[in-house]
């Protein structure tokens, strides 16, 4: 009979492509990873890894078996989910990762909701964009995070995508600068010529600002790129440049800046929360996909005054979509989180 731990070590083994990844990956030595591969291989009666001096790689017999043991492996979360969907307390370790400006801005709501689950225990990470979605799908993760630019993620057979708001790049300028004044027109022509503040090329954040700036005939080359949404928005606020920046990051609550909405439809991306749906019936998940829920409806709150009025209707569409549907009120966001 096949063991599950081999199972889940040659599924990480396909995601990763190499022994020394995988071991690095689960925590063990490559000679480890090694010789659970041959036991593996003896279990099963065929090869299963073809070895050279300097790599390895699955065999044909090893991709079918990968594809076997992804579902075998959900089934088993899914067993394992309906037995403690049944227990009903929510308990245990769940662990839930996220792109940076999430993280900072999700935190505080998390951990005021989940602590009156006395059994249950909380791990928030970041992630870089594009991991998360590995991650929740390799089982490193039970919740992810996630940015979306492009509308690209969906629902698929084994993940389950929860929308949770609309966020807006906004312009951030020093507090002296003269767009800090909400009177003084917002023409992004006459921006082309100031010190702009960037991600480096091929961020997300970098991406869509340049999306936002190509129907005004672009900028000079960025003089200044920085890792980090955080350091540009400090960079702002000590007057060395502008920038444009998701309005999420301004839950790091940097001091010295105005903030002004582009006018328009701005160039805007969608924040998700996604998880394996063999495991969205498990009380600690599913406690924790409810806490991101109110949590969202907390910061869109906050986010208002920098959202279109018809972003601020579609974010209430995308929450009614979730389980037990949105919160009603303010008042109701306060008293289900925090018990008040």
């Amino acid at each position: 009979m096949l063991e599950l731990r081999r199972l889940v070590l040659i599924c990480e083994f396909a995601r990763r492509g190499s022994i020394s990844a995988t071991a690095e990956s689960l925590g063990y030595s490559p000679s480890a990873v090694s010789q659970q591969l041959v036991a593996l291989e003896r279990e099963t009666g065929t090869a299963l890894i073809d070895r050279t001096a300097r790599s390895a790689e699955l065999t044909d017999a090893g991709r079918r078996l990968v594809m076997h043991a992804e579902r075998i492996l959900s089934m088993v979360e899914e067993a394992e989910s309906d037995l403690s969907a049944h227990a009903g307390t929510p308990a245990g370790r769940v662990v839930v990762t996220a792109f940076p400006t999430a993280a900072v801005a999700f935190a505080p709501a998390l951990a005021r909701s989940l602590r009156r689950h006395t059994q249950l225990t909380l791990r928030l990470g970041q992630s870089r964009s594009g991991r998360g979605l590995r991650e929740v799908q390799s089982g490193e993760v039970d919740i992810a995070l996630v940015d979306d630019w492009y509308g690209r993620v969906r629902d698929s057979e084994s993940l389950r995508v929860f929308p949770l708001l609309h966020d807006p790049l906004v312009l951030v300028v020093p507090r002296k600068h003269r767009l800090a004044d909400p009177d003084v027109p917002l023409d992004l022509r006459e921006l082309r010529d100031e010190a702009w503040m960037a991600t480096p090329d091929g961020e997300p954040s970098r991406l869509a600002v340049d999306r936002l700036l190509v129907d005004v005939g672009g900028t000079r080359p960025t003089p200044w790129e920085f890792e980090g949404l955080g350091t540009i928005l400090s960079l702002v606020a000590k007057g060395i440049g502008i920038a444009a920046v998701p309005a999420l990051a301004l839950a790091a609550g940097v001091r010295g800046l105005a903030v002004r909405q582009f006018p328009g439809n701005p160039v805007r991306r969608v924040v998700h929360a996604v998880a394996r749906g063999s495991s969205v019936n498990r009380p600690s998940v599913s406690v924790t996909l409810r806490a991101i829920h109110v949590a969202a409806r907390y910061i869109a709150a906050d986010l208002e005054p920098v959202r279109p009025a018809e972003r601020r209707r579609t974010d209430d569409n995308m929450l009614a979509d979730w389980p037990d549907g949105p919160a009603r009120s303010a008042k109701d966001v306060v008293g289900r989180s925090f018990g008040e």
